[in-house]
């Protein structure tokens, strides 16, 4: 495994570094038989917290993201390399036919800009809209739904772009507020419109009505004779 300990505003010393290395290449070893690439990153935070970032590369462009904060760097990380496991573990099979086929994946350029969100600028009279922070080119990956769907998961992304294999339309899937993830297909919602236009749904055909049955006469009941009274 290839793997990069970092970092910020806190130095990271052997014994947790030897940490890291252990228990990624431990994880990674019951899925990958090849080498991936891993980055970690500490952060001591303003609040004296430690945060753990984790990276791994596990191949055809797949991102395996996952964080968390605690008062110390150990249990940080390792509840972070838990929720890596738990992703790895939900995904094993699907991943490791990607990591065999590094490279080979299809995806589009398409140009990426980060606008500020500064909410002063309407206090400060500011007007024009926001400013570009920076303008870059992006990869748009052509992949199956369920393929979108698993990289927004490992990646813990709050949306992804990509061009839907099926018909070559962009979709995008995020996720709900109530923990789901939707998909936007603006092609297949198209289609699904102009089908409706231009086939409306022919109404059934009546049913001829039945004829009713003449009610059968009630069968007529028997006079009782009366008992002659013996003299």
């Amino acid at each position: 495994m290839q793997l990069t300990v970092k970092g910020k505003h806190l130095d990271v010393g052997d014994s947790l570094r030897e940490h890291v290395r252990a228990n990624l290449t431990h994880t990674a070893g019951k899925y990958f038989r090849d080498p991936v690439e891993a980055t970690v990153v500490f952060t001591k935070e303003k609040n004296h917290r430690y945060k753990a970032d984790i990276s791994i590369h596990v191949g055809a462009g797949i991102v395996l993201q996952a964080a968390s904060e605690a008062d110390d760097p150990y249990p940080a990380f390792d509840v972070a390399s838990q929720r890596v496991a738990t992703r790895l573990s939900r995904y094993k099979d699907r991943l490791r036919d990607h990591h065999r086929q590094e490279g080979l994946s299809e995806a589009a350029t398409a140009a990426y800009t980060t606008f500020s969100s500064n909410e002063n600028e309407a206090e400060d009279g500011k007007s024009g809209g926001p400013a570009i922070v920076a303008e870059m080119q992006t990869k748009v990956p052509s992949l199956a739904v369920s393929d979108a769907v698993m990289r927004l998961e490992l990646g813990d992304l709050p949306a992804l772009l990509f061009r839907n294999a099926g018909h070559g339309g962009y979709n995008m899937v995020y996720r709900r507020k109530d923990g789901n993830i939707g998909w936007v297909d603006p092609a297949d919602g198209t289609k699904k419109a102009e089908k409706t236009a231009s086939k409306p749904a022919p109404r059934a055909a009546a049913k001829p009505k039945a004829k009713a049955k003449p009610a059968s006469k009630p069968a007529p009941k028997k006079a009782k004779g009366k008992a002659s009274k013996r003299k």
